[in-house]
């Protein structure tokens, strides 16, 4: 059972080894980050203990010898930036820049940021005649140059894996688009191509129930079903494949699907159509068109449970023209403006979730125009509308 579906498991698999492996780089990196730090402390603190032990000598006139002189000229090599402040309030700096040690309000605020990054460090002399030790400077010293780009490696790290997450999600949702279109491209045809056999034998029975003089009004209203299985076979025949755009009005085109619906919906639905008494010119695919309009249509009837207004507008503007259809159904929420597109999704109890998902691709990826739920309210209905280029 475990074997049953082997990719979600390679790529669950795949999701925990990158997470351990990150994990395992993010915990080394601050293990490194933290002794990095102690060594840079002990460093701080030998150069403290030889300012003490100079101070000392100064005091009793000895020769400490040249160990901690060298450790004071070997800070010169230090990359951490340190600030030396007396109890008389006398500043000594190392590794800053010249132009900034004058600057009193610099350098106050280096002690506190350097107060915040590591704790500063007391210079102690010990009094040999009153035998007391007394804190005579203090030392506050930041991190080194090395340090500070380790501190943020860990963060460099997880944005390349956060872009390379982001691409690899990418790569494989349009893998996996692509398959689906694929899937569905092929379904179309194959549907296409088993309505087509019924199709063809039905043609044949219609010319030999003309032959037996079978009263001519059945044989019209057969020809038309005929005809509208033919048109339907075109429609899926052209899923997947690049359809060719002409030139056409769209008002004609819409006012055909209209009447179609019109003449088979419900007469509980009240029907309007408004639109110019011009032509206005579009590139489109006639069945693919029709399609898109027919599917919204019965969605927005749907919507209304069969009884209520739709209205169906077209509106042109300079470069565009608008398809408007508006029903007086129950509304989308507006958080599922966008899902509503989405294959599968749908609020209905029967039905699959494709309708306006083909309407999404026939409008925009092969006819370039745009298709969104213009508004809608609750309880009070949706207007949803396409936009397409006008040509001359």
């Amino acid at each position: 059972m475990i074997f049953k579906n082997k990719p979600v498991l390679i790529r669950w698999i795949l999701i925990l080894a990158s997470f351990a492996i990150v994990s395992g780089i993010l915990w080394n990196t601050y293990i490194f980050f933290q002794e990095f730090k102690k060594d840079e402390r002990a460093k701080m603190e030998i150069w403290a203990a030889a300012q003490s032990e100079i101070n000392l000598s100064i005091d009793l006139s000895e020769d400490i010898g040249n160990l901690p002189l060298d450790i004071i000229t070997k800070a010169q090599e230090y990359t951490n930036p340190m600030i030396k402040k007396t109890i008389k309030d006398e500043i000594e700096v190392l590794n800053i820049e010249e132009s900034k040690i004058k600057d009193t309000t610099y350098i106050n605020r280096k002690i506190k940021q350097f107060s915040r990054e590591n704790n500063p460090i007391d210079i102690i002399y010990y009094d040999t005649i009153s035998r007391k030790q007394e804190k005579v400077a203090t030392l506050y010293y930041g991190n080194s140059e090395a340090l500070n780009k380790l501190k943020y490696y860990p963060l460099a790290l997880l944005l390349i894996i956060v872009l390379f997450a982001a691409v690899a999600y990418f790569f494989f949702s349009a893998s996996k688009a692509s398959e689906q279109n694929k899937l569905w491209a092929g379904m179309a045809k194959e549907t296409a191509h088993q309505i087509g056999t019924p199709l063809s034998s039905l043609v044949g029975w219609t010319e030999i129930l003309k032959s037996e003089k079978v009263d001519p009004e059945y044989i019209c209203e057969i020809e038309k079903d005929i005809d509208r299985l033919q048109t339907i076979t075109e429609r899926f025949s052209k899923i997947g494949s690049i359809p060719t755009l002409t030139r056409l009005d769209i008002v004609q085109e819409t006012k055909d699907s209209y009447d179609y619906l019109l003449s088979r919906s419900s007469k509980l639905v009240n029907f309007t159509f408004i639109a110019p008494e011009t032509p206005i010119y579009t590139e489109l695919n006639s069945q693919l068109y029709s399609w898109t309009i027919e599917n919204m249509v019965k969605n927005a009837i749907d919507a209304m449970k069969g009884k209520g207004d739709l209205e169906l507008k077209i509106s042109p503007s300079d470069k565009l023209v608008k398809i408007q259809i508006s029903d007086t159904g129950k509304g989308i929420p507006k958080r599922n403006f966008k899902k509503i597109f989405q294959p599968g999704f749908t609020s209905k109890k029967r039905g699959w979730g494709l309708g306006l998902s083909l309407a999404k691709r026939i409008v925009e990826n092969y006819h370039n125009g745009k298709i969104k739920v213009l508004k809608s309210e609750l309880g009070k209905g949706s207007t949803m509308q396409i936009s397409l280029k006008k040509v001359a």
